[in-house]
């Protein structure tokens, strides 16, 4: 069997999924005889490639939106406590379990282990109701921030086994898919915003996944002892923050100017997003600040590099540390 594209990994004769040698971990498949999901996601994306393509979309671009959607998830979903499915799905690539291996696994089968809800994203996309959906959360004509627990969210969540996802994530995890609802709603009401993306199927650069091969040097580094303290940026801080921010802007791209009412909301609203995410900015370099000191960076270096007097500086990490030993937020 040739695999020609990402979507076309699954031997179904055999039961396995063929991985990119170029990733230079040593497998060359996964055995999917535990994925029957897997398998069968193979047979369903055939039918929502031919329904993009009926409808004049390429099916190439589909995939990648929704794989970008996907592995967003995926970067975020251990801290989703109700989220059982993929840690199931992972140990069964794994051969049952992925142990102390854990990391490795989790980078080398994050494709095959995503599949089956990249599919059902790829098709939800598609469908005409789910726009619907997306356009009524947005308010109709009437512009607003669009709820993680909307109407589009719970039906997403829904198809995809979890129906908590709405409440627990969906499109706050997800720049992708607040993008592809940014370019739904402003195509609705017929607005076109210099610097804002028209195309739906389009994915920032900057959200593409990050590959198999990035993700095993940094292991490889991370294990050498080589990697910069300053990766050590809590990533939930920076993500949240990007998240919001996106959120208003794509809100902001929907408005029309001359409405001083729907213009003040939104501006207020992204007054308290720059004001949240400021403070979580001031958590993450203390965060950072503490980690490196623990490491053996010196305090006045710290001081000189975050531009906080040394003895508040200490003052911080302290409090910091205290907070994290006392098991609080």
């Amino acid at each position: 069997m040739r695999y020609l594209h990402g979507w076309q990994r699954v031997c179904p004769r055999h039961q396995q999924w063929a991985l990119d040698a170029g990733d230079a971990h040593g497998l060359l498949r996964l055995d999917l005889r535990h994925c029957p999901d897997v398998i069968s996601a193979q047979h369903r994306w055939t039918a929502v490639a031919r329904r993009a393509r009926n409808g004049g979309v390429d099916p190439g671009a589909v995939f990648t939106l929704a794989r970008a959607v996907v592995c967003q998830w995926w970067d975020q979903a251990l801290d989703w406590r109700r989220e059982r499915i993929w840690p199931a799905r992972l140990h069964q690539l794994a051969g049952g379990d992925a142990g102390r291996e854990f990391w490795w696994w989790r980078a080398v089968a994050r494709e095959a282990a995503t599949f089956p809800e990249l599919v059902t994203v790829a098709g939800s996309l598609l469908d005409p109701g789910m726009r619907g959906l997306v356009r009524a959360d947005g308010g109709g004509e009437r512009v607003r921030p669009i709820p993680a627990d909307g109407g589009f969210c719970r039906e997403l969540g829904s198809r995809m086994g979890r129906p908590w996802l709405g409440e627990e994530a969906a499109v706050n995890s997800s720049p992708s898919l607040l993008a592809w609802m940014g370019a739904v709603l402003r195509e609705h009401r017929s607005v076109s915003v210099p610097g804002c993306d028209q195309d739906p199927w389009r994915v920032r650069r900057e959200d593409q996944p990050v590959s198999v091969t990035a993700q095993l040097r940094r292991l490889a580094e991370r294990a050498d002892g080589t990697t910069s303290w300053r990766a050590s940026v809590p990533s939930g801080e920076r993500a949240w923050i990007q998240h919001k921010l996106r959120e208003t802007t794509e809100l902001l791209a929907t408005l029309d100017l001359h409405d001083t009412g729907h213009l003040a909301a939104a501006t207020r609203h992204l007054i308290d997003t720059l004001h949240q995410g400021m403070r979580g900015l001031d958590q993450a370099m203390v965060a950072v600040a503490s980690a490196a000191h623990v490491g053996g960076v010196p305090l006045d270096h710290l001081s000189a590099w975050t531009h906080i007097p040394a003895p508040e500086l200490q003052h911080d990490i302290t409090e910091h540390r205290e907070t994290l030993e006392g098991g609080g937020s």
